[in-house]
């Protein structure tokens, strides 16, 4: 048809940023946020965006595809370079979607999970954390390793971005994500009804008074014996003096080696992995059960010398030189 393919070009380059900014939408960008953010569907999407060009779409695209048909979404074929404008350069994987934001839930409405229901729940509590990548990550993380709820500090943290469900993987499309205005009264209220509120901070230094009581102990000698809040802090002040106070118990995570300035830390998503899988790994069920019965019916073929990792940490976690833990542990 006389002029089809150029008028069917300037129609699927019709993606000016000023529809979604009138809609209060946003633009998701990524292969697996898109698509579960379509399985999950606590989202309202406008418009799937599948770059133009690429011959027959196949596995998760073709999903991604049959889905947004079946929902009636509206699907646009623009090329590469509107998509890289559209998404600000981020890593978008020829995928886009025009979406209606995440919203952070109230901690209310997360429902009352009392000490004697699971002695091994895990909350994690996240105070102030700003970078969306690093928030991304923890959550990305956190979901891997089973943590059972996420609770962020609304004050001087990041919302719930396009960015931060990327760097997720998607994770935070299937997660709910609560927030509370009073971390402080959050943690106590916790503390009331018989959970242990563990901090993650340094060793005893110019981040924790002198006078402090609270104690500080390795990640590795922690024992998961009750419901626990494990609160990490802002990524380069760690917690605040109103929240360490609110803690039982200070973890950390000890450096293997003597480590020279500018090295004495890990990035915040790093350590939340470390402890959380420090932590998780203790937890009893039929799928620990089956996993351990699984190592012990093939174990996995390593040298019966190694030895443990040497590992440094986030700021906020131990930076000092406690004694090596005995025995390899």
């Amino acid at each position: 048809r006389p002029g089809g393919e150029e008028l069917s070009r300037l129609r699927l380059d019709d993606l000016a940023v000023g529809r979604r900014s009138a809609g209060r939408l946003e633009l998701l960008f990524g292969l697996s946020p898109c698509l579960l953010a379509l399985r999950a569907a606590r989202r309202r999407v406008a418009r799937l965006l599948l770059q133009a060009g690429r011959a027959g779409l196949q596995g998760e695209r073709a999903e991604l595809l049959r889905a947004a048909e079946e929902r009636g979404i509206p699907v646009v074929r623009p090329r590469r370079q509107k998509l890289d404008a559209l998404s600000r350069h981020q890593v978008h994987q020829g995928v886009c979607m025009e979406v209606s934001p995440l919203r952070l839930r109230p901690w209310t409405e997360s429902g009352e999970a009392r000490p004697g229901d699971d002695a091994q729940q895990l909350w994690l509590v996240l105070e102030g954390l700003q970078d969306p990548r690093n928030l991304g990550a923890v959550l990305r993380s956190a979901h891997f390793l089973g943590v059972d709820k996420i609770i962020i500090s609304r004050r001087n943290s990041c919302p719930l971005t396009p960015v931060v469900s990327k760097a997720s993987a998607g994770a935070v499309e299937v997660m709910d994500v609560f927030s509370t205005d009073d971390l402080t009264g959050f943690m106590q209220a916790k503390a009331r009804q018989g959970w242990l509120v563990a901090g993650t901070v340094g060793c005893p230094g110019p981040e924790i008074p002198h006078s402090s009581q609270i104690p500080v102990i390795s990640c590795l000698e922690f024992l998961w014996d009750r419901p626990t809040l494990l609160v990490l802090g802002n990524e380069g002040s760690g917690l605040s003096q109103e929240v360490q106070a609110s803690c039982q118990l200070l973890l950390t995570i000890l450096p293997r080696r003597q480590l020279p300035p500018g090295l004495e830390s890990l990035n915040v998503s790093v350590a939340a992995g470390i402890l959380l899988h420090s932590i998780c790994s203790q937890r009893k069920g039929v799928a620990a059960e089956r996993e351990r019965e699984q190592l012990l019916q093939d174990p996995p073929e390593f040298s019966t010398t190694f030895k443990e990792p040497r590992v440094a940490q986030h700021p906020g976690l131990s930076s000092g030189l406690e004694k090596e833990r005995q025995n390899g542990g």
